[in-house]
């Protein structure tokens, strides 16, 4: 077998395979055994004719085509695996030449991964400093705990801070058209709590049961629902009910209704610790987000068109089911956003999708040439630790399936990338 490669534009790749005589009898002897079984002939019991024989019971234009598919198959395979070409799609194969059980000569352009070459990942890093915990933390984790433990007295005076207050209320755009997340029936509020944008709680404040009110205010410029971002939004509010809060006393009791804890101090203690852990964690991911960021920046890829199609179905898909979670439709979003379509593709979707694919390249990259693997013991470990995270049935059988152990595989292998990154950094 002689193979010819030559790149194409768009990460494409032309493979040239030319077969021989010796090449075609072999695969011509593994079609004909597969035949044997389906031919009936006179004094052979079934399957055990002498494949000469087979060959002239059987129709020769469909020996020529199943010769042809298995020669192909075979080739295409083995000409990937001895030239290390990484596909990302199927070939587009094309014969050139056929002459029958004599001579083959065929073409495949196919998708390739990119030729990827990396910054220097090695380098130092200074990882940012960690903030320590501080006694304010502590006060601010024992107060929401106080007001979990909280008992509600309804009161016939204004609403005033640490008040419960139950309020309906609609924020509509300067259109007077309702703004989709910006609505809510039966709210309980507890003002001074700061879960509302700023400057709404403030508005509740003096108002009594039954009273209405109608301001606006704009959503941070940094909230959590792009489309709200820096939006004036006018907020019809109606109290229905105003609560005294009567706070849980922080006491040696109460510490133990909350957990393990004897005594307030042991319960501060483990806060502390909770505190500084979810700190530690979130640094970690931070410094973790910024070492990939500025490889994606630092590298220049040719991305492959199938393999960001299929990003972009990816992330177009947890985007929406995102916006489900919190009660908003595709739709609403675009007009949120006065974004169409086409507009929200090209500037939200194909952008986010290029990001996570190239940095899943990279990451992928500096995998192989770390010769990273993950090992059979470490991925039955793992998928054993999550079986015992579920006891559905259904997802059991889930995590049974081929595909879910290779994404489960492919995520470990992305870990234990980052961890080496971290260690370089470090």
């Amino acid at each position: 077998m002689k193979i010819t490669t030559t790149p194409q534009e768009n990460n494409i790749t032309k493979i040239v395979i030319s077969a021989d005589a010796s090449d075609l009898g072999t695969m011509k002897t593994h079609v004909l055994e597969k035949m044997a079984p389906k031919v009936k002939m006179a004094g052979f019991r079934t399957g055990k004719a002498p494949l000469n024989l087979v060959e002239k019971q059987v129709d020769p234009n469909q020996l020529q085509a199943e010769v042809i598919d298995e020669a192909i198959n075979h080739f295409y395979s083995d000409a990937i695996a001895k030239e290390g070409i990484r596909v990302v799609s199927q070939p587009k194969v094309d014969i050139l030449k056929f002459v029958p059980f004599t001579e083959l000569e065929f073409s495949a352009e196919v998708e390739v991964l990119p030729i990827i070459t990396l910054p220097n990942y090695k380098k130092k890093r200074t990882m940012p400093k960690i903030e320590e915990v501080t006694a304010k933390d502590v006060a601010e984790v024992m107060e929401r705990l106080a007001l979990q433990g909280a008992t509600y007295k309804e009161v016939d005076r204004a609403a005033k801070n640490e008040d419960r207050v139950n309020i309906d209320f609609e924020g509509s755009d300067a259109k007077g058209e309702l703004v989709s997340g910006a609505s809510g029936k039966d709210y309980p509020l507890a003002l001074g709590s700061n879960t509302f944008i700023p400057g709404f709680e403030d508005n509740v404040v003096g108002l009594k049961k039954g009273e209405e009110k109608t301001f606006t205010i704009p959503f941070p410029k940094d909230y959590g629902v792009k489309a709200l971002q820096g939006k004036k939004v006018t907020f019809k509010i109606t109290v229905k009910k105003v609560e005294e809060t009567s706070k849980a006393v922080l006491d040696d009791t109460f510490a133990s209704t909350v957990g393990p804890f004897k005594t307030v101090a042991e319960l501060k203690a483990d806060i502390k610790k909770q505190l500084k852990e979810e700190k530690d964690r979130q640094a970690k991911a931070e410094f973790e987000n910024t070492l990939i960021k500025d490889l994606v920046q630092q590298t220049a890829i040719k991305l492959p068109e199938s393999l960001l199609e299929e990003q972009m179905e990816s992330v177009d898909r947890e985007f929406k089911q995102n916006l489900a979670y919190r009660g908003q439709t595709f739709k609403e979003y675009l007009a949120n956003a006065k974004l169409t379509e086409e507009t929200y593709k090209e500037k939200e979707l194909k952008p986010a999708a290029e990001e996570r694919l190239k940095a899943g390249l990279i990451l992928s990259e500096i995998a192989a040439v770390e010769n990273l693997t993950i090992t059979p013991e470490e991925l039955e470990v793992r998928m054993q630790i999550m079986k015992g995270q579920y006891t559905d049935a259904q997802m059991q059988s889930e995590l049974e399936k081929p595909e879910a152990k290779r994404d489960v595989a492919s995520r470990m292998l992305t870990e234990k990338t980052v961890a080496t990154l971290v260690k370089y950094a470090q």
